[in-house]
């Protein structure tokens, strides 16, 4: 039988009552190379009111799938040239989910199971029945539908929890300059910075851009998990260790083999905790409890809001683990700090949010704007979050206006401009000392962010300030 060019006008709808639709309309592409069955297997589809292609061989098959979404095709398995089993594979390299559905009169447990094997959803015999084939069919595409369904689900999820770090402000731009240069070794990195600054992000971005990216990045916040599991916790435990410890159980360091573990909030480490910290930063091993040492294979960066120097002083963190975490540090810079990024983040959250309940894009309007970027952000980025989709969810209108905005936000003061004026003639070392001060004013008094802020070092701070 010479090539045939395939039938691509869909089959008209019929007068029949429709059934129970599926989530979208179901369009099935029927391959068989005898005339008869196709014009047979049509009407029956189209009495079922689906959308119907039709294909005498395989390459005629391949081009309606090039041009249409086809959910289900339902193949004959054997055809001259090109088997059903080939058109599947071929199929499946084109179009992974759509689902295929294998006819043939010589139907052998053997083919059935390489059909199955390579990805065909079900096997049929003719003579077909036409109940048989129609439920066949549509359970078919209600699998193609719930795949679609999932694989949109976990876009949406990842949109969610991949975070991105957004924003354009020179404070950004350095603290991502010094985490860039860090990231391919292998130091230890402490993220200091205040509570919604944003400091798991960093810690993602260096594992990212790692030598591990491959490997897992596993966070654990120390101040959620009580002190009394918190060992357990993060070097596991072997079975009978404790009272409950029923069965041996893997900690963090085990699951974070070959990747990057993030200790968040590293400042609440038990006395006894740090001890083991300290040996695995030293010495690359850790006991579980109850267990024997085991080589510690991971790449730490830790993240605080605790002044972990005064920590230090108050004796409440050891000094010798302060230092074996303190090898290059970043501050995460509040958003006071970079109030050039509150555009794109608005921007950027209003996207998420939006898609996330399923409404419009939401415009923003100029007055809501000129209140956020007054606002003083205590919360930082993760305030400003929950604002934006806070409004997302009650706006009533297209634009997310002023009164979508919490009155905290809404009532701010307007802020003085960040700006400082020097007569002409004014020594260079009050200019510096002034503008130090009110860098230091800005960021409540964070000597090392401020001289992040400034490009110098926290000791040219000090000694401009006469106070080293």
């Amino acid at each position: 039988m010479t090539d045939s060019v395939a039938r691509l006008t869909p089959v008209p709808a019929s007068d029949a009552p429709r059934p129970a639709p599926l989530a979208e309309d179901l369009t099935v592409l029927v391959v068989d190379d005898e005339p008869s069955n196709l014009a047979s297997l049509r009407k029956i589809f189209e009495r079922d009111q689906m959308r119907v292609f039709t294909a005498e061989n395989a390459k005629a098959a391949l081009e309606v799938a090039r041009h249409h979404r086809v959910q289900v095709v339902l193949t004959d398995l054997m055809m001259p040239g090109t088997s059903g089993v080939d058109l599947l594979k071929a199929l499946k390299e084109l179009s992974p989910d759509t689902e295929v559905v294998l006819m043939t009169a010589y139907g052998t447990v053997e083919t059935a199971v390489q059909a199955m094997r390579e990805g065909a959803y079900d096997f049929v015999e003719k003579p077909l029945k036409r109940m048989q084939i129609v439920k066949t069919v549509r359970k078919a595409a209600e699998r193609f539908s719930l795949v679609a369904e999932n694989r949109s689900l976990r876009k949406e999820i990842e949109l969610l929890t991949t975070r991105e770090i957004v924003g354009q402000s020179g404070a950004l731009r350095r603290v991502l300059e010094i985490a860039t240069q860090a990231a391919p070794s292998m130091a230890t990195v402490l993220v200091l910075g205040e509570s919604g600054t944003g400091k798991e992000l960093i810690a993602r971005y260096i594992h990212s851009k790692s030598q591990r990216s491959t490997g897992p990045f596993v966070a654990v916040n120390c101040a959620a998990i009580p002190e009394s599991i918190l060992e357990a916790e993060l070097f596991g435990h072997e079975r009978g260790a404790f009272t409950g410890a029923v069965g041996k159980r893997e900690g963090r360091f085990a699951r974070a083999r070959g990747g990057t573990l993030f200790l968040d909030e590293i400042g609440e480490l038990t006395p006894q905790v740090q001890v083991k910290l300290l040996r695995v930063l030293q010495e690359g091993e850790y006991e579980p409890v109850g267990g024997d040492m085991v080589r510690a294979d991971v790449r730490i960066v830790a993240a605080t809001n605790r002044d972990l120097a005064a920590e230090v002083e108050g004796g409440r963190f050891r000094e010798d683990l302060y230092y074996r975490l303190n090898v290059i540090a970043v501050t995460a810079p509040p958003l006071r700090a970079r109030r050039e990024d509150i555009p794109l983040l608005v921007d950027h959250f209003l996207g998420v949010y939006c898609k996330k309940n399923g409404r419009s894009r939401l415009a923003l309007s100029r007055e809501a704007l000129s209140k956020l970027l007054d606002y003083e952000w205590p919360g930082n980025v993760r305030e400003l979050e929950n604002v934006i989709e806070r409004g997302a969810v009650l706006a009533r209108g297209d634009t997310l206006g002023l009164g979508d905005l919490p009155d905290a936000v809404a009532q701010a003061a307007p802020r003085a401009p960040d700006s400082l004026e020097f007569p002409i003639g004014t020594p260079l070392e009050e200019v510096e000392q002034r503008l130090i001060r009110a860098t230091l004013k800005h960021t409540s008094g964070d000597k090392r962010l401020a001289a992040q802020l400034l490009g110098i070092s926290t000791r040219t701070i000090y000694r401009k300030l006469g106070e080293g």
